[in-house]
Parts: structure tokens; sequence; C-alpha cells
């Protein structure tokens, strides 16, 4: 929808999606749109680099911690963006940007994503220092060079972008979702199942394996990009923390809490990159989760089962993981505000299905 609203034509068919240019001029990503998902925030570089203007919400999406703008912001404004914020909206202006040196002061995923399309069509050269090693940031570089931008350092903590005039289009298959495996790794973990995950992106699912295997999942890697997963249904407790990549994911961290919920002993779970993504763990207690929150960590101590009952996604991973409690619980479970997890998880409860558990969509979820 966003995409249509800025004068793209997109088509989904099946696995593929196909985007046109079909010459749209517009330059305003509107709140309705924006508010919805933080990651829209995407759309202020490409306008500005390619339409010279962009008036864009400030972002929306899951309320899990500050996650601010201003690196975003301050880097544009490098590359010679004249840079408003007015009634909540992003306004910005510019007759070329211009490659420049930017240092990020704190690691952002988006801000190093939003800079590389900043970039790859500015006028000379742009280094990006402390830039997100994230697979997705390296996916993004790749389809970017696909289209013929010049881009080398991608996975490093350093990006050297040389701009270029334009960018071509192109077919490119973006890599396979890592916190989506990792999250069915879960639901395994917290079933007596088995389960085979084919075309996984193992090599940037390292931390969450090893993890997950320590919590007692049997885990093998057949060809490289095949899971085969097996639970016994006992779960031992493990902590974490979790850190930027490779480090283990934030968006894997509500998932593996719940399936510390039922582990034999104690977890201590950290969280070290968003300051409020503990919300699920009023929704875990409501099921008779045992969980002290002290600071930045929750304190998990297992117990035989919870119960079944209504909860509330709070964001899209906790919406994920209150799947996994479910899971583990006796009796039914009711999950409302499934729209966050709609976000991140495409067709979940038909997987869901596929694979022998029993759940389905109410009219009113």
């Amino acid at each position: 929808m966003l995409l249509d609203e800025l004068g793209l034509k997109s088509k989904q068919n099946k696995n593929h999606v196909l985007i046109t240019n079909i010459g749209g001029n517009n330059i305003t990503a509107s709140y309705e749109l924006v508010s919805k998902m933080r990651a829209s925030i995407l759309v202020l570089a490409p306008l500005l680099a390619k339409r010279g203007k962009a008036k864009v919400s400030l972002p929306g999406g899951c309320a899990i911690g500050e996650r601010p703008i201003e690196q975003h912001i301050k880097a544009l404004r490098m590359m010679g963006a004249n840079i408003d914020i007015k009634h909540g909206y992003i306004i910005a202006e510019c007759k070329t940007l211009k490659g420049a040196e930017i240092f990020f002061d704190v690691t952002t995923v988006t801000g190093t994503e939003n800079i590389i399309m900043a970039a790859v069509l500015a006028k000379g050269k742009t280094v990006i220092n402390n830039a997100a090693q994230e697979p997705e940031v390296i996916d993004l570089c790749n389809l970017l060079k696909k289209m013929g931008a010049h881009i080398t350092g991608e996975g490093s903590r350093t990006l050297e972008i040389r701009g270029v005039e334009e960018l071509r289009s192109t077919d490119y298959n973006i890599m396979n979702d890592r916190i989506e495996a990792g999250t069915f790794l879960s639901i395994i973990g917290a079933t007596r199942g088995e389960l085979t995950l084919e075309n996984a992106p193992v090599n940037y699912m390292k931390t969450t394996i090893e993890k997950l295997m320590e919590a007692g999942i049997a885990i093998d890697i057949i060809r490289g990009d095949t899971i085969k997963a097996k639970s016994n249904g006992e779960i031992k407790s493990a902590d974490i923390t979790t850190q930027p990549y490779p480090g283990f994911p934030t968006d894997m961290q509500a998932p593996f809490m719940a399936l510390m919920t039922k582990a034999n002993g104690i977890s201590v779970i950290t969280e070290g990159i968003f300051e409020n993504r503990f919300m699920h763990v009023a929704e875990l207690k409501r099921m008779g989760a045992d969980i002290v929150l002290k600071n930045q960590s929750a304190i998990v101590k297992g117990i035989k089962g919870l119960t079944g009952t209504d909860v509330s996604a709070t964001d899209l991973r906790a919406g994920a993981g209150l799947v996994v409690a479910a899971l583990l619980s006796n009796g039914e479970s009711s999950i409302h505000k499934v729209e966050y997890i709609d976000r991140g998880y495409e067709d979940f409860e038909k997987k869901l299905k596929n694979i022998g558990i029993n759940i389905y969509r109410t009219k009113d979820a």
C-alpha cells in the first residue's frame, strides 16, 4: 500500500512481488500507513535521492522502546539535505545528495539501510562507519549491487559506496527470514515434535541454533540450508543476552522466553537492545509463568505447565512468543491483537496447521 501511494505499482503472485515504476511523483508517506510499521521510514532516503523531496510521517510500529531516527537525519544532512520536522512529519529536500563520511553514534539497522540507499545515487563517495552488520543489510547491498550500485565492505562495520547516475531493474531472491525460522524451531521445542525447515538461512542463525540446542532441541544441519529439529518435550534452562548481529537477536527474545517458562531450572534473559521489550512478561504471567523483572533482565523460573487463557500481543515478536506459550499450556488459549503477528509472519496459522497444530482464526481476530 505504501509503495502504491508513492506511485509504484506492486503486484504479488505467490512467492514473487513485481514492482513497477509508473512515473509517480508523490513524495508524501502518510501517517495512516507509516504509523503502522516503523520500517516505512526506509522510503525517506530513496525519495530524497530519486525525487529530491520527501515528506514522511514520523514512524510508528511496535512499542518496544525508543528507536530514534536522529542518526538518519544527521547523516542525510551531512549529505546535503535540508530537513525539518513539522507537525509530525519529516520534511526533506535537496538539489543533489553528495557523498560524505558518516559516523553513526549508535549502530542502527534502518539507519544503515537508509543511508546506503541515499549513497548509491549520491555524487561521490560515502563511507559509513559503525554500520550495522545484520544479514538483512548485506542482502540489501547485494540487491543494489545487482542493480548497478558500487558498494564494498558489506557485513563489516565500514561500508564504502560510490554513487552512480541511476540503478537498473533486476530480478532478485531475497534471503529467507531467520527470525521466522527461529520461531518455528522454538515451537518445536514447545512440543514433542519433529520438523524439517528447508532453505533456511543457517549461516545467519548460529547463535539462535546454539541456544536452542542448549535448551534441549536436537538440531541437525543437512546440505547446508536444511534444518532437522526434534524435541522430546524436555526443556533445559539457558541464559541469553540480546545483542546486535552476530549476537542473539532481540527478535528471538520473546519466543525463547516463552520456551524457558517450562524449562527445568532458572533462566536469565537480558535485553540489550530495546528498553521496553519485556511487555509480553505480563501476558506470560497471566498464563501462570514465574518471571521476575530486574532492570533489563527477566529471571524465569520454569514451572510444570502454563494455563491457557486470553492474552494480547503487545508487539510482533511478543505475539509469536505467546503462540509458543500457548503450545506449552494446558487448555485453550486465545491470542488477541494478532494484527501484530501478521506484520512479520505470512500465513502463520496456515503453516502451523500444516505441522499439526490445532489453531484457527476467529472473526474478530
